[in-house]
Formats: structure tokens, C-alpha cells, sequence
């Protein structure tokens, strides 16, 4: 996509549909693209006649992702998003390259004001269990007490972060060699929700998980499973980073942005990552220095305190709505329906 904007999220950005395929520059063109132009591009999408154009050009490209603390609800079910990132080096999930985020996190000197907001965003984030989604209920569940609990969360599989920072690993090679790492853990594993409503790809069948793990739990709260967490092993899950901030022991597998800053246990490196971080300036630079918030009722920018508030206030009422839930039922058939049509064309 391509847009002019003073500030995003300020203005309305003009979307160019990548079902156009190699007509996006011309459709851009015709919208009025020109070198005056900023281009933004969702994600690692690639779009190389644009990407050309901005070469040929001079332009620079953001790139631009959802925040981590994104909203009420699934992104996938279509839910506005109330942060999102936008970077000018590359993307937060892509270790192959230098971020925004990255550069934040290993030379930006922390000030004691960023440094003491951190540390009441962590305690109010663990206060309100609040995570990425907000999606489901936290419940009370019961596991050994007397065996390390392990969890393991579930990834969308075709994601970039997967392709980018795990190397295509799947769901099931993880539960693998977390059982074959820690043979004596009860390891949970937690699918992802995207997965779970059918919305994207990652789904692992219930038998072969349970040759790996010892219980599946779905549709409950994060917090449901990490509150009785020992460890979290993940490939680059934003999970291993809201347990960091719960003071759990975290293993990477992968190379998400929370790791090789000496807060983790981490199965490969980044040499760029020279920095050891305490984790208070891991939250300032991921939460108040990366992202950019939106109010969603005034859909004006705030500070992340405010929309942190808002989505606090905001989950009762998702769950007890009968039109949200009837909006996601339905943009989950019409999705599929894509994807049919999608693969047949």
C-alpha cells in the first residue's frame, strides 16, 4: 500500500489492493503517487515494482505492523487496531535486518522518567492481565504442582516472524524438541487463536500434539496458564514477551525482538544485539518509544496509558456482545470464502 500522511493514524492512508497483483504501481500511479509521496507497505509484504519505483526515486519505505498491545479482539476477525508500529529500517520481527526497534533497544539511553513509566506499565499490564488480543476470559485451571510447568504457545505458521525469525519452524518441531529439551516438564501447549478460530494456518492435530505435550488448552486468557508457568519456550511468540514481563523464565528458539539482550535463554544469536538490557528498558522501548497509540473513540493519538485504560474498561463488553460476535462469525465465513476463491483463481 501507499499513502500520503503527516502522521499515521492521523489521516486515511490510500490503500492499494494487493489482489491487483502486478498492477499495484499503475493503480497507485493513478491515485496520484508521485515522488512527493510516503510509502508504506504492511508488513514484509512485497511489492517490487513500488519498491522499484521508490529506488528509482529516492523514497524511503516504512514499513508498518500492529502494535503489542493491539486491541480487543482478533486482528484477523477485522478488529481495529489501536496501535501499530511504523519503521523506517525495517520491522521488528525481521532479525535478518536492523529495526526501528532494534536500534531503540541497543543504543537509546533510557531517562529515569521512561525508565519509572516502564515500571508502571509492566505492574498495570500484570495487575489487568491484559495481553496482544484480550480475547478470552481468564479462568482458573489446575496442573501438577509437584512437576516444572512449561508452556508453549502456538504460532500462525505462515507468519512472517516465523519465516523471518524462526526459519519456517512449525508448531509440532517445537513441542518436539521442548519435549526432548525438558523429557521430565508438564508442558502445556496453547494454540494460537488465530489458528483456533480458523482465521490462518498453524493448526496441529490433537494426537500428535499429545505425543509432545501433556495438556492442550484453548479459549481462555493468557494469563489462565501463565500464572502457573515455570518457563514459556517459544520461537518468537509475543507470549515469550508478556511472560518476561511476568518475571517467568523464557527460551527462544527463534530470534524475536525481546531476545539477545541477556533477559532470555536463547537457542541462536544476533550479532547486532551487543546491549544487556534490564527489562524495565526492554517495556520502555517496546511499549512507549516503538509504537504509536490511537484513542478509538476520539481516533485521535494518546500516550499507551490511555489506550491500556480503554481496552481494561473495554473487555466485558466484547465478551458479552451479541453483534461482535455475530460481525467475527461472519468476517471468519467471508475470509474463508477468500481463500477459496483465492486458491482456485
Amino acid at each position: 500500500m501507499w499513502c500520503d500522511y503527516n502522521s499515521f493514524f492521523e489521516t486515511v492512508p490510500v490503500y492499494i489492493n494487493p489482489f491487483f497483483g502486478k498492477q499495484h504501481l499503475e493503480k497507485a500511479l493513478q491515485k496520484g503517487l508521485n515522488p512527493q509521496s510516503k510509502i508504506t507497505i504492511w508488513g514484509k509484504k512485497s511489492f517490487p515494482q513500488l519498491e522499484q519505483y521508490a529506488l528509482d526515486n529516492q523514497m524511503s519505505i516504512d514499513r508498518v505492523e500492529d502494535g503489542f498491545i493491539r486491541s480487543v479482539g482478533l486482528g484477523s476477525d477485522l478488529t481495529q487496531p489501536y496501535s501499530l508500529v511504523v519503521d523506517k529500517r525495517g520491522i521488528y520481527f525481521d532479525p535478518t535486518c536492523e529495526s526501528d526497534l532494534e536500534v531503540i533497544l541497543q543504543h537509546h539511553v533510557f531517562s529515569e522518567d521512561e525508565i519509572a513509566r516502564a515500571q508502571n506499565i509492566r505492574h498495570y499490564l500484570v495487575e489487568k492481565k491484559l495481553s496482544k488480543y484480550n480475547l478470552y476470559e481468564n479462568v482458573d485451571l489446575d496442573f501438577p504442582k509437584e512437576r516444572v510447568i512449561i508452556v508453549v504457545p502456538g504460532q500462525v505458521e505462515d507468519d512472517a516472524s516465523i519465516r523471518y525469525g524462526a526459519s519456517g519452524m512449525s508448531n509440532l518441531e517445537l513441542l518436539r524438541q521442548v519435549r526432548e529439551n525438558r523429557p521430565e516438564a508438564y508442558i502445556i501447549y496453547k494454540p494460537h487463536p488465530d489458528v483456533l478460530v480458523g482465521n490462518r494456518v498453524g493448526e496441529v492435530e490433537k494426537g500428535e500434539a499429545l505425543h509432545y505435550c501433556d495438556r492442550i488448552v484453548t479459549e481462555v486468557g493468557i494469563d489462565s496458564v501463565l500464572i502457573h508457568a515455570d518457563e514459556v519456550h517459544t520461537m518468537t511468540s509475543l507470549v515469550g514477551f508478556e511472560a518476561l514481563i511476568r518475571g517467568i523464565h523464557v527460551v527462544t528458539y527463534g530470534m524475536p525482538f525481546y531476545a539477545g539482550w541477556g533477559l532470555c535463554e536463547d537457542k541462536q544469536t544476533c550479532e547486532r544485539r551487543t546491549r544487556k538490557l534490564l527489562l524495565d528498558e526492554l517495556v520502555a522501548g517496546t511499549y512507549l518509544l516503538y509504537p504509536r497509540y490511537l484513542n478509538p473513540e476520539t481516533l485521535k493519538r494518546c500516550e499507551v496509558e490511555e489506550v491500556f485504560e480503554y481496552v481494561d474498561q473495554k473487555r466485558q463488553q466484547f465478551k458479552d456482545s451479541f453483534w461482535i460476535k455475530c460481525r467475527n462469525w461472519m468476517s471468519r465465513k467471508i475470509q474463508m470464502i477468500l481463500r477459496v476463491v483465492k486458491g482456485l483463481a
